[in-house]
Order: structure tokens, then sequence, then C-alpha cells
């Protein structure tokens, strides 16, 4: 056993003590009441496959960001604000989410239910058979399906 561990080897009475990880994909219905906006982990949950839910909840952020500047230092934040960063952000979410179930329901379900030794997925052979294609996974996991960029006046909109 690990040193560190050694002293802590008497908090954990029964198998009680011992919790796994539940994972839950999932969204609010609505992001958004007047006064609040959730982003991230509180408006979607995700699941770890990808480590991609520190991306989604970053961009989350900066599109808040990108479209409460100008009414809040105007004075007149509405609840149209506030639906326009769900709107926003609620497509990229959803297809992430959309690509977590698949990858899960797909790659690491018949893996983790199977007796034999796993075989590839066609998907992996094609990355390794094309490496051209290796960048579109790279991608999505690194700058997401819509990525987010910070305007400030002095920085122009980039296209989409």
């Amino acid at each position: 056993m690990a040193p560190f561990l050694r002293d802590r080897i008497t908090e954990i009475r029964s198998w009680d003590d011992i919790k796994l990880l539940t994972v839950a994909v999932d969204r609010l219905r609505q992001w958004y009441r007047p006064g609040l906006i959730c982003l991230g982990d509180a408006a979607h949950a995700m699941s770890p496959i990808g480590g991609v839910g520190i991306n989604l909840a970053i961009q989350d952020a900066v599109a808040a960001a990108n479209i409460l500047v100008k009414p809040l230092r105007e004075g007149g934040l509405t609840e149209a604000a506030l639906r326009n960063i769900e709107k926003r952000r609620a497509f990229p979410t959803r297809i992430t989410q959309g690509l977590q179930v698949l990858i899960q329901s797909n790659v690491i379900n018949p893996v983790l239910q199977s007796t034999r030794r796993p075989k590839a997925p066609l998907l992996a052979n094609l990355l390794r058979w094309f490496p051209v294609l290796q960048r579109i996974p790279a991608r999505l996991v690194g700058v997401g399906i819509r990525p987010e960029n910070v305007r400030t006046p002095e920085t122009p909109v980039s296209p989409i």
C-alpha cells in the first residue's frame, strides 16, 4: 500500500464507504432565469469521455462574457441576453454529448462486456490507415464544435 494512504485505511469500515463515480450526460431544459445563467456542469453534465467538460465550460463562459458585456455596461441586462447564451452554446453541447454517448455505447460498453480480446473499432482502424483523419478527433477534443474567442472592442468578431 502507498505510504501516504496507510493512515487512511481505517476510514474504510465497509463496502458502503466505497463510492463509484456516477456518470450522467444531461442538460437543463432552460439554462437561465432572470438574474441567473447556468454554465458548464451547472447547465450540462458531461461524460468524462474525451475530457472535454472543462473545454465546454470555458467556452460557455467566454460566450457569456461576449454576449453580456454590452448589456452589463449599459445597465440593460435582459432575459433575452441570457437566452442568447443558451442558444449559442446548446448546439455544441448537444453534439458533444451525443458523440460521448456514441463512443460509450459503441466502443467502451462492448469492450467492457466482452470476454474476448477486443478488436479495434472501424473508426480506430480508419484513423490508423489514414493519418490525416487523426486531426478530426484531435480538433473535436481540443477546440470543440463551436470554438469561442474573447471579443473586445479592439478585436473584431471572427467568422465561425
